[in-house]
């Protein structure tokens, strides 16, 4: 193991992790079914937990973690706001959060690889949040 990659992995997870809650936010008053709402309440809270997780073994390496690319959050905006722009829909809402749990899957993953020297608690950590995803994505599928 080491810190380097650790922190690496860390920080990848913190950046992954504050795009799904502002994803989550984004949407989170358009959807229109209840359950769907409680999905995605839930799903936020859960992201939270890894978030103060992640930030708690950030300060013990001595780091401040990793905004997600201005770009990333820009593009995301953008495409949220036109794609609910043109259809204001529960199915709408579900595809741009499958969309974006299938990025988060795949950046963690490709993080994992990148750093398989990382500490098992980082690992851990990121596997959790490619479940999250995961799961997430497939509780949308109903709403496609």
């Amino acid at each position: 193991m080491t810190d380097s990659s650790t922190i690496k992995l860390l920080r990848e997870c913190d950046s992954g992790i504050q795009m799904g809650i502002s994803a989550i936010n984004d949407v989170m008053n358009v959807a229109h079914d209840p359950q769907m709402r409680q999905i995605l309440s839930d799903a936020r809270a859960e992201h939270e937990n890894l978030a103060n997780h992640v930030k708690t073994m950030l300060v013990k390496y001595g780091d401040e973690g990793k905004d997600p690319s201005p770009v990333a959050k820009g593009m995301s905006w953008i495409k949220t706001n036109v794609m609910l722009a043109v259809d204001e829909s529960d199915s709408t809402v579900a595809d741009l959060i499958t969309g974006g749990c299938n990025m988060g899957v795949k950046s963690i993953a490709k993080y994992l690889n990148e750093y398989e020297d990382a500490g098992e608690t980082a690992r851990g950590i990121a596997k959790q949040l490619m479940a999250c995803e995961e799961e997430l994505g497939k509780q949308m599928q109903h709403y496609l």
